[in-house]
C-alpha cells in the first residue's frame, strides 16, 4: 500500500493544479487520472475551441486584408491542418501538465480511482490494482456533456462538443441545441467556416446568463454572421432520418441538418467513485455537496471543480483546488464566488464580472450604470474591431463597482482589472482616477465609469 498526505482524484485544472500546490506546500502527493492530464479543458474543451477560433479569426481576418491596405490573393481554409494546429497546441500543453507535475514530485498514477473507505483509494488499470492511503482525498472528477435520450445521441450525426472539435470535414450544416457558452463559441466557427448552422434554445435569447445587452448583442452578431437563430421554443424530438437529422420544434416546425450537437449543460462525474459507501453527501444532480473551505460531510474528504458544480469554469477549479489545499496544510482560506470573471470566446467576445443589470432589479438595488461603445474607442477602429461596448454598474449610494460587462475586441483579457476592482470593491472614483495608458482598448473601462456620472469625454 502507497500513502500520501494527499490523493488527488482526476487530473484537469482542478485537480493538477491542487496536486501542484500541495507538494509546494511540503506534502506527499499523488494524482490519479483514468484519462489524459489536463481534463476537459485542456483536452475538450477550452483550448482545443480557442485553437480553432483562433483559426477562424486568421481566416476572417486574411478575408479583410483589403482594409488594412493589404493585397492578398484568394484565401481558402484547409480544415485538416486547423484540427492539426489544434492537436498539436494540446498535446504541447498536456505535456506541459505532465512536466510540472513530475518537477513538482507529483506520483501520477494512470487509472481509475474508487474510494473504498475515508483516506483509501483503489486504482484500477489494465494491467493491476493498487490500494492508497491519503491522509487527505481530493475529489476533482469533472463533468461531461449532458445528453437527453429524446434527442439520440450517437455520436456521429447526434453529438456533443466533444466529437465537434475532431470532425473530419466541416458539415455542411450544423444545428446547435442550446444558446449558451459552448453552443454560441462553436456556432461562430462553424459557420465563419462555411456550415449553414442553427441555434435553437428553449429560453428567450442565447447567453441568458448574461446582462441583457450582452445578450442582444451576441444574438445581432450571430444573425450577422448568417446563423440562424430560434429562441423561445423547444425541440421535442430529433430524428436521424437519410444520413442526417431532423428536429421536431413543439411549434410544430421541423429543423433538418448534418448534424445535431447537443450544447445542453453539463453532468458531474460523481458515479462510480464510491461516494455513496463512503457517504459523501451529493445533491440530487449528482453534484458534491461542499462548504466554502472544499470540505464534504467527510473528515479529511474535500471536492472541487465540476462535480461540485457551483460554477463550472476551469479557473473556479483551480482556485478551489487551491483553496483546498491550503486548508489541508493548516492555512484557513474560504471560497467567495462574488468576484468570477467569465470568459466567452464568441465573436466578438464576452466577458463579465459581478451582478448584471437584471440582476440589480431582481434585487432592488438603487444602481447607476455608464457604458462605452467600442467605435468611439481610437484603438478598436485602428484595429478594425469597433463593435460592442463596457457597461459599468456601480451602487448609487456607496459608488462601489458592482459589475462589469464587455462585449468587444479582445473582451477575455480586459475583464481582468474590472475583476480587481469587484473583488477590493472599488469605487467609480477610484477606478475613474486610475490613469490608462493611449491608445488601449482598457481606457474604455475608464470612459464606461465615467459614463456612470454623466462624464464620458470621447462618446
Amino acid at each position: 500500500m502507497f500513502e500520501y498526505d494527499v490523493a488527488v482524484l482526476g487530473g484537469g485544472p482542478g485537480g493538477y493544479v491542487a496536486a501542484i500546490r500541495a507538494s509546494q506546500l511540503g506534502q506527499s502527493v499523488c494524482l490519479i487520472e483514468k484519462d489524459q492530464l489536463g481534463g476537459t479543458c485542456l483536452n475538450r474543451g477550452c483550448i482545443p475551441t480557442k485553437s480553432l477560433i483562433s483559426s477562424m479569426e486568421a481566416y476572417s481576418l486574411a478575408k479583410r486584408l483589403g482594409e488594412f491596405g493589404v493585397e492578398a490573393k484568394e484565401v481558402s481554409v484547409d480544415f485538416h491542418k486547423m484540427i492539426a494546429r489544434k492537436n498539436k497546441v494540446v498535446s504541447r500543453l498536456r505535456a506541459g501538465v505532465g512536466f510540472l507535475l513530475k518537477r513538482a514530485k507529483v506520483n501520477v498514477i494512470n487509472g481509475t480511482g474508487r474510494l473504498v473507505a475515508p483516506g483509501r483509494i483503489v486504482v484500477d488499470s489494465q494491467n493491476e490494482s493498487v490500494e492508497i492511503q491519503a491522509r487527505n482525498t481530493i475529489i476533482a472528477t469533472g463533468s461531461r456533456p449532458l445528453v437527453f435520450p429524446t434527442f439520440g445521441y450517437n455520436g456521429s450525426t447526434v453529438i456533443t462538443s466533444d466529437e465537434a472539435l475532431d470532425f473530419s470535414d466541416v458539415p455542411e450544416s450544423l444545428l446547435v441545441v442550446g444558446g449558451g457558452v459552448i453552443g454560441c463559441e462553436l456556432a461562430f466557427i462553424f459557420s465563419s467556416l462555411g456550415s449553414k448552422v442553427t441555434v435553437v434554445d428553449i429560453m428567450p435569447t442565447v447567453l441568458p446568463m448574461e446582462d441583457p445587452d450582452i445578450s442582444q448583442a451576441i444574438m445581432a452578431s450571430l444573425k450577422k454572421e448568417g446563423v440562424g437563430v430560434k429562441c423561445g421554443v423547444r425541440i421535442e424530438k430529433i430524428s436521424q432520418v437519410n444520413g442526417g437529422v431532423v428536429a421536431a420544434l413543439d411549434s410544430g416546425e421541423e429543423l433538418v441538418a448534418e448534424k445535431a450537437l447537443l450544447s445542453v449543460g453539463r453532468k458531474a462525474n460523481s458515479e462510480g467513485i464510491g461516494l455513496e459507501k463512503l457517504g459523501v453527501e451529493v445533491t440530487a444532480r449528482g453534484e458534491i455537496v461542499v462548504n466554502d473551505k472544499m470540505e464534504t460531510n467527510i473528515e479529511n474528504t474535500y471536492a472541487i471543480g465540476d462535480v461540485v458544480g457551483t460554477v463550472m469554469l476551469a479557473h473556479v477549479a483551480s482556485y478551489e483546488g487551491i483553496t483546498a489545499v491550503h486548508n489541508i496544510a493548516g492555512e484557513e482560506r474560504r471560497m467567495n464566488y462574488d468576484a468570477v470573471p467569465s470568459a466567452i470566446f464568441t465573436v466578438p467576445e464576452v466577458a463579465s464580472v459581478g451582478i448584471n443589470e437584471a440582476q440589480a432589479k431582481e434585487r432592488s438595488l438603487d444602481v447607476k450604470i455608464g457604458t462605452f461603445p467600442f467605435r468611439a474607442s481610437g484603438k478598436a477602429l485602428a484595429m478594425g474591431q469597433a463593435d460592442g461596448f463596457v457597461k459599468v454598474i456601480a451602487d448609487a449610494v456607496t459608488d462601489v463597482i458592482l459589475g462589469v460587462h464587455i462585449v468587444g475586441p479582445n473582451a477575455t483579457d480586459l475583464i481582468a482589472e474590472p475583476t480587481l476592482a469587484v473583488r477590493t470593491r472599488m469605487t467609480l472614483g477610484e477606478f475613474t482616477d486610475t490613469m490608462h495608458a493611449h491608445p488601449t482598448l482598457a481606457e474604455s473601462l475608464v470612459e464606461a465609469a465615467e459614463a456612470a456620472y454623466g462624464m464620458a469625454i470621447h462618446v
